[in-house]
């Protein structure tokens, strides 16, 4: 009951227009997730679970503002990552949770197989590279086809070669966050938006949380001193704020700077097919990897809208403020579709200028740069940190969807006491 009361009273302050200078309440829980993305709700959602009494705070107005609601919704089968990886390990065990949870609980999702393919013979290597990745993954049942084949399926294809990986698919993120979200509720999760953590200091053995309400974020100079709202002292904290990780981090006194990696954020944007009431494509169609993503690739919705992307666009000068807030530039610039059609046409060549449409952008949070191998997740503990009941989250990009169940029941089995 401390945990309602709690909000409760929270949400009573943060919609005063005082700040409090001297007495901040304090308030004692067991778990606070920060960040209400798909990663968030589904580490929230196996805590409660297990029997945990969970606060998740976000500083957006809902749920699943920003990298969860901004990407290609498709669920990817292990194929790109280096073995024993995070990224390899949790997106193939994390695919078989999502598949087995959206089938049992009517979330839409499909199924559909995805292509990569290669346009010229110089690409054919790394096909067989990805094969040969793919199986030290555990990643069963790829195919490798002749160009013949892969175009017998996809008759709309040009490719030499292609590498058919039969258990991708899609799924409706927002459908999967709002039942994963139902159960965490049903379970003693609470969920407080337009909260935000700013901060926090150690004292003890535990950190205490800094909190504020968004309205007087929204509203700070940037100069003066930001008075919390409140303090929390959770017994486990779980730092899921996607974009505002790593600043996050930054703001916690008593976390050594050390253990916090440069923060990189690519910008992707994605076009989509007008006037098409047959899709073209019947199957996920991608290029060969390029350098901070998968490439400009074929994404199909359940609707059958075909969509085109991301790019890779990168990004600088991102303020904490602007992070925790979520004031990223989402704008697509018509002026991007020009390098999209030379792109999608090295394996759809009968693409039609004029056909694109402006779709929407998301941005990556990433723990390497431009140039730079792709870095793993970063999943940090006490034992890595050594700040007690803390466990960073950061650089959860793509295959974060995928891996999310499994990120959720790594999480709970590695640090719940």
């Amino acid at each position: 009951m401390m945990l309602k009361h709690t909000i409760r009273s929270f949400r009573r302050r943060i919609t005063s227009n005082s700040i409090a200078s001297k007495q901040v309440p304090r308030e004692k829980l067991e778990c606070v997730v920060i960040g209400a993305g798909i990663v968030g709700i589904a580490v929230a959602r196996e805590l409660a679970l297990r029997g945990k009494e969970v606060l998740v705070l976000d500083s957006a107005s809902t749920f699943g503002t920003s990298i969860s609601s901004r990407n290609s919704q498709v669920i990817h089968a292990g194929i790109y990552y280096p073995p024993n990886s995070f990224k390899s390990l949790f997106c193939v065990k994390g695919r078989d949770l999502l598949y087995k949870y959206c089938s049992q609980h009517g979330i839409p999702h499909k199924q559909t197989g995805k292509l990569i393919v290669a346009t010229s013979a110089y690409e054919i290597p790394k096909l067989y590279y990805l094969k040969d990745l793919a199986a030290q993954n555990g990643v069963h049942g790829l195919r490798m086809l002749e160009g013949f084949e892969a175009m017998k399926m996809e008759p709309r294809l040009q490719c030499v070669k292609a590498l058919f990986s039969p258990v991708s698919g899609i799924v409706d993120a927002h459908s999967l966050m709002l039942s994963l979200l139902g159960e965490a509720e049903n379970y003693k999760t609470t969920l407080s938006y337009n909260s935000t953590v700013t901060g926090g200091h150690l004292e003890g053995n535990h950190l205490h949380l800094h909190v504020i309400g968004r309205n007087h974020l929204e509203n700070w100079d940037g100069k003066s001193v930001l008075h919390p709202e409140l303090i929390l002292i959770p017994e486990l904290v779980i730092n899921s704020a996607g974009l505002s990780a790593l600043q996050l981090a930054r703001k916690f006194d008593g976390l050594p700077s050390t253990m916090i990696p440069p923060a990189h954020f690519a910008r992707g944007c994605y076009f989509t097919l007008s006037n098409t009431r047959i899709p073209p494509f019947q199957h996920l169609i991608y290029p060969i990897p390029e350098d901070g993503g998968l490439g400009v690739h074929v994404t199909l919705d359940l609707d059958g809208q075909v969509k085109f992307g991301p790019d890779v666009e990168w990004i600088h000068g991102i303020e904490d403020i602007s992070s925790f807030l979520d004031r990223y530039d989402y704008t697509v610039s018509a002026h991007r579709v020009e390098r999209f059609y030379p792109e999608i046409r090295k394996y759809y060549p009968n693409l039609k200028t004029g056909t694109l449409e402006i779709g929407y952008a998301g941005i990556r949070p990433k723990v390497s740069g431009p140039g730079q191998a792709p870095m793993d997740f970063v999943i940090q503990g006490e034992d890595i940190h050594g700040v007690p009941g803390l466990i960073n989250l950061f650089g959860i990009e793509s295959p974060g969807l995928t891996s999310s169940m499994a990120i959720a029941e790594y999480i709970a089995s590695r640090f719940l006491k």
